[in-house]
């Protein structure tokens, strides 16, 4: 079964002001690339070749012209556009059409990742968990969602950025879902602060006892602030030569 590719490249980047003023933050460097490239490239890595970018704010003919079809760099891109800030869970239920009867890995548009995925995603789309989240252990578990785990080591819930972390694990922004997750994303209700919450659709899957999850071997950064940022961009000099991007163009070609 063919696992198709989300990348949400949406959102204001109000935590990347004033550099999201003139542009959309997924299109910011990072290292020698523009950001959106390493979801792109991880998904290729995961096996997706259809991969659908959510996108959002200004900026959108940019990433069209930067990315076209997306053949430049091994994948056959589609767009969706995604109005105002209404949370993870619900750029996910735009990709319902994309995903026809095929199984799905969302990766977000700020993350960067350097590590093994592929054997994970394999499992899941041979295999009958209906979800499925990477996780990572990070020193600031309260800037994310928290995994919490029983007493004999099992998975039982997601909070979104607990005062008081239960663990040092959190979903670092990669998820895999079946189709059937466009049904469940119609039940949720919207949080606090207005958005569908991503935690709200993995706790309904471990409620169901159908997610599955791997801790991360590799390494990630976060590139949504401008210190992570920064970090990103030294994080991303150390592998990038490991994630070639296909391209017909020849940087030769280009007057300096």
């Amino acid at each position: 079964m063919a696992l198709k590719g989300v990348v949400l490249a949406g959102g204001s980047g109000s935590r990347l002001f004033p550099l999201t003023l003139v542009t959309n933050k997924h299109l910011l460097p990072v290292y020698d690339r523009p950001m959106i490239y390493y979801p792109l490239l991880t998904l290729r890595e995961m096996g997706c070749e259809q991969v659908m970018v959510v996108v959002g704010g200004r900026s959108v003919g940019d990433v069209l012209e930067l990315l076209h079809d997306g053949s430049d760099i091994g994948l056959n891109l589609t767009y969706r556009y995604q109005r105002g800030a209404l949370g993870i869970a619900h750029a996910i239920g735009l990709a319902r059409e994309f995903a026809d009867e095929d199984p799905i890995a969302i990766v977000l548009g700020d993350n960067i990742l350097h590590g093994p995925l592929r054997e994970f995603a394999d499992e899941f789309a041979n295999g009958d968990a209906q979800a499925g989240a990477v996780l990572k252990e990070v020193p600031d578990p309260e800037r994310f969602g928290v995994a919490e785990f029983d007493e004999i080591g099992q998975l039982v819930n997601f909070e979104e950025k607990p005062e008081h972390p239960k663990s040092n694990l959190i979903p670092i922004g990669v998820y895999l879902f079946r189709p059937s997750v466009f049904d469940v994303i119609d039940t949720l209700e919207p949080s606090a602060r207005g958005e569908f919450e991503i935690t709200d659709l993995l706790n309904h899957y471990l409620r169901q006892r159908s997610l599955s999850h791997t801790v991360f071997a590799g390494d990630w950064e976060d590139a949504g602030t401008i210190e992570s940022l920064m970090e990103s961009n030294r994080f991303a000099s150390t592998f990038a030569g490991e994630m070639p991007i296909q391209t017909d163009h020849d940087p030769a070609e280009v007057d300096s």
